[in-house]
């Protein structure tokens, strides 16, 4: 597979969009969609939810430029012929696994492994990145404190380098 699959971060979660689900497992967003509701109880609002109009919105202005998912574009559009009717369904990792089991394709079952290895992989950069974070906060905190033991230091030592006052000279002669 060459295309990347667009695993998007919305609600604080990754999904992937009911589009590209149907697409990878050789079914048609109809279908997936009408399986989702034929299964309501296997499809809990951990695994799917729609999105909002104002997501949608969203994801189609990250998409304005990209030629890679113009097709996206226009399966979102609400209004012409050809056009989505429905809000899309975003599908959390769980939910695409469960998308499988309830499509039964046999391309279902080989795309359900590599989303799986997509969504770990992405939790990997993400724990990554957490990690990263967290040490930049730790060295941050360290610098703040390095930054007042050394003003503290140069206050200290600041008498120090100034030059020594000079002794008033004794008058000459006898006096």
């Amino acid at each position: 597979m060459n295309k990347p699959i667009p695993i998007f971060l919305l609600r604080g979660r990754p999904v992937i969009l009911d589009t590209d689900l149907a697409t990878l497992y050789g079914v048609t967003t109809k279908r997936l969609n009408e399986q989702v509701r034929r299964n309501q109880e296997r499809f809990p609002d951990d695994f799917v939810f729609i999105l909002t109009k104002e997501e949608t919105g969203f994801l189609k202005s990250q998409f304005a430029t990209s030629k890679i998912n113009s097709l996206f574009i226009k399966d979102l559009q609400s209004t012409g012929s050809g056009g989505r009717r429905n809000l899309p369904y975003a599908f959390t990792e769980h939910g695409a696994l469960m998308a499988a089991n309830v499509l039964k394709s046999p391309e279902a079952v080989k795309m359900s492994v590599f989303i799986i290895r997509a969504f770990v992989k992405q939790r990997v950069a993400l724990s990554a990145n957490e990690a990263i974070l967290k040490r930049l906060a730790e060295i941050d905190k360290s610098l703040l404190v390095h930054d007042t033991a050394l003003r503290d230091l140069y206050q200290k030592l600041l008498p120090l380098l100034e030059p020594p006052p000079t002794k008033p000279k004794r008058p000459l002669g006898f006096g």
